[in-house]
């Protein structure tokens, strides 16, 4: 599951025409009614406990251009305008019109006023146009308009700091910080509930009967993980400043679900378009707290995945084993058994494209305008690469047309008619396994395993992490559907309370009445779910992290040796700035067991090191790659018992970058 914000305004319309109409962003405005019926996808779907609270609208109708407009717009009542219909004239107060048409307080539709920034770019471009003989309303291509943003960043930067910018990444920050929208109404937030793709193939090959009960499994799986988000993460706030956390009654959601991507290729998905009011127990209408929303996003997605699988093994007998893609630093994934890899591979080269292209063009980009895209600007190169890798078009299709297309593509990918219908039989008959026996055991071992999975990623954790993590270890146990929620809660309950360490205190010195108290008895005046844990492995290693840090009897660099090591960088083309090489010279000079660089991702922390001066960190009596003799360097891995992260033949000191320590820093072990 993916989410991201939705602003007022017009932001709905990446509803109406990016979401309801995948990617075919040349459609206009078109409303979502006439899309669904012009494609034959199923109409979008209001859903969420909070929808008994409006009047005249149930869980289940179906959803109107004019309905989005209205709750996604501006904040109103979905069904605003028949509401207003419906009035006589003698019934148009202001009283009957707000109690017509509100549904709480309305967006505020920030217009804003135009930054010094965007003002000195716009009469730059307008003075390039003229000296071209071109008209003010003529479009400009992306690479003048970016030329110009770089030219008019190092000019404010020059202002604002009294000196030239040192590199590209101080010219990014500063188009990013003139370019941020100052500010923005949150109108709600789209989360997007996708399969992995051996669900998606198998449901296109299947026969009706089988590829209904899949899509059936997936919006079973989509609703176990809005009801977890109702349960644990859909708060708003109340009082002066949003100091009190309250419960409410449930979302406010919108539901499309879609069959293919805009290859034409066979990708289930539903996107759900949440509200951003929520009912109090009180009636009031109110906005979501969306911190514990996103602390959430993982552990909602964990429970779709782990919900998907369960519904369909209770439905179909379909099992799931993990993938590896190859790539190390990813978690594998579970796909069907018995799904031809080949045939998920060729539904999948679309994205791959997009994702190629656009590296291309970041590339480029950045030799080009001698900086990166800022994110903007990466939109606009994503968009390109969309438009670049795009198939033809091809006519709106009936369900059957599509499913047609997908089983002879996949009898080419396979090999036959024969071949799919072999592939989809295996898929429904996997061989049987043992599966484990679910007792106290396997209870104890799987909480250590969520705890090590922990240790491995961070050193503090949230329930959300403990939650997500649990998810993933149960899915291979042999349960039935109803039963998954009892075996996660009981395996959080079991790190959190046995396993972890809380690191923030509780407070006894209040106890508040209950109309202060949530539902689960916790304090309106606490964000839920923000208690800190961590283990008593992690606070030994940091003992002795620490400890190290204190000495500095370590090997050195003569200071000469660490210049020389500078220029012969420079002479082999690979200049640092003032502050890469500053990192050189310390780490090689300071004597230290233990230092930190910190600074943003690819600020070039990995490229300083590699010139560290290794003829003299030899002659020190340093050693260079791994394995080292003993005693082994005091990284954070090492600390903890495991093998170090690091390549065997990464050049000069051992420097091992790891989730533990702060974000973009690198560790040296002296």
């Amino acid at each position: 599951m993916s989410i991201h914000k939705l602003s007022a305004g017009s932001g709905y319309d990446y509803l109406t025409r990016q979401v309801a109409a995948l990617d075919a962003t040349e459609k206009g405005h078109v409303g979502l009614a006439s899309y669904y019926a012009e494609r034959g996808e199923t109409p979008g779907s209001w859903i969420g406990a909070g929808v008994a609270g409006i009047d005249g609208l149930s869980a289940g109708d179906a959803v109107t251009a004019e309905q989005m407009r209205a709750v996604f717009g501006a904040g109103l009542h979905p069904l605003a305008a028949q509401r207003l219909e419906r009035l006589d004239a003698a019934d148009l107060t202001e009283a009957n019109l707000r109690a017509a048409t509100r549904l709480g307080a309305p967006f505020k539709v920030y217009v804003g006023e135009v930054s010094p920034f965007r003002i000195e770019v716009a009469k730059q471009i307008a003075a390039r146009q003229a000296s071209a003989g071109q008209l003010r309303d003529e479009p400009i291509s992306a690479t003048v308009r970016a030329r110009v943003r770089t030219e008019v960043a190092r000019e404010f930067f020059r202002n604002q700091h009294g000196r030239d910018p040192i590199d590209a990444r101080e010219i990014a920050a500063t188009i990013a910080r003139e370019l941020r929208p100052r500010t923005h109404t949150v109108a709600g937030f789209d989360l997007t509930f996708s399969p992995v793709k051996s669900v998606s193939s198998l449901w296109a090959v299947a026969d009706p009967h089988v590829a209904a009960q899949i899509e059936e499994a997936h919006q079973a799986a989509v609703q176990d993980a809005l009801h977890f988000i109702e349960r644990y993460a859909l708060l708003s706030r109340q009082g002066r400043n949003g100091v009190r956390q309250v419960n409410v009654t449930g979302l406010v959601a919108a539901a499309f679900t879609h069959r293919d991507s805009r290859a034409g290729d066979p990708d289930l998905h539903t996107h759900v378009a949440v509200a951003n009011k929520v009912q109090t127990f009180d009636g009031r209408w109110l906005s979501i707290d969306g911190r514990v929303l996103f602390k959430a996003t993982v552990a909602a997605s964990e429970t779709y995945n782990t919900a998907l699988e369960h519904h369909l093994h209770d439905r179909l007998g379909i099992r799931f084993t993990e993938r590896v893609d190859g790539d190390p630093r990813l978690r594998p994934t579970r796909e069907i058994v018995g799904v031809d890899p080949a045939l998920n591979r060729r539904w999948s080269a679309r994205r791959a494209s997009i994702e190629t292209r656009r590296g291309e063009l970041a590339t480029q980009f950045q030799r080009d305008h001698r900086r990166p895209p800022t994110p903007v600007e990466m939109l606009h190169l994503a968009q390109q690469a969309t438009l670049e890798t795009r198939d033809a078009k091809h006519e709106p299709r009936t369900l059957t047309e599509q499913r047609i297309a997908w089983h002879n593509e996949a009898a080419q990918v396979l090999g036959g008619r024969q071949a799919v219908h072999a592939m989809v039989h295996t898929a429904l008959h996997p061989s049987h396994t043992l599966s484990p026996i679910i007792d106290a055991a396997w209870v104890a071992a799987a909480a250590d395993r969520v705890l090590t999975a922990l240790e491995e990623h961070r050193s503090t954790w949230q329930i959300w992490h403990v939650r997500a993590e649990a998810q993933r270890q149960i899915r291979a146990a042999n349960l039935t559907t109803d039963k998954v929620d009892q075996l996660v809660d009981l395996l959080v309950a079991e790190v959190l309370n046995t396993r972890s360490i809380p690191l923030t205190p509780p407070d006894d010195t209040v106890v508040e009445p209950v109309p202060l108290r949530r539902a689960d008895g916790s304090s309106v005046y606490t964000v839920a779910g923000a208690d800190l844990f961590t283990s008593t492995r992690i606070l030994e290693a940091e003992r002795r992290l620490v400890a190290t840090a204190g000495r500095t009897d370590g090997r050195t660099v003569d200071a000469v040796a660490a210049d020389l090591a500078l220029l012969e960088a420079v002479a082999n083309g690979m200049a640092l700035d003032a502050g890469q090489a500053g990192l050189v010279r310390s780490m090689a000079t300071s004597g230290a067991r233990l230092q930190l660089a910190i600074a943003p991702a690819g600020a070039g922390k990995t490229t300083a090191l590699r010139t560290s001066p290794r003829r003299g960190w030899r002659a020190a009596g340093g050693y260079l790659g791994w394995p080292r003799p003993p005693p082994r360097p005091h990284s954070f891995a090492n600390t903890l018992g495991r093998p170090p992260t690091h390549s065997p033949n990464s050049p000069g000191p051992s420097n091992t970058k790891t989730p533990n320590c702060p974000t973009g820093s690198t560790a040296l072990a002296g």
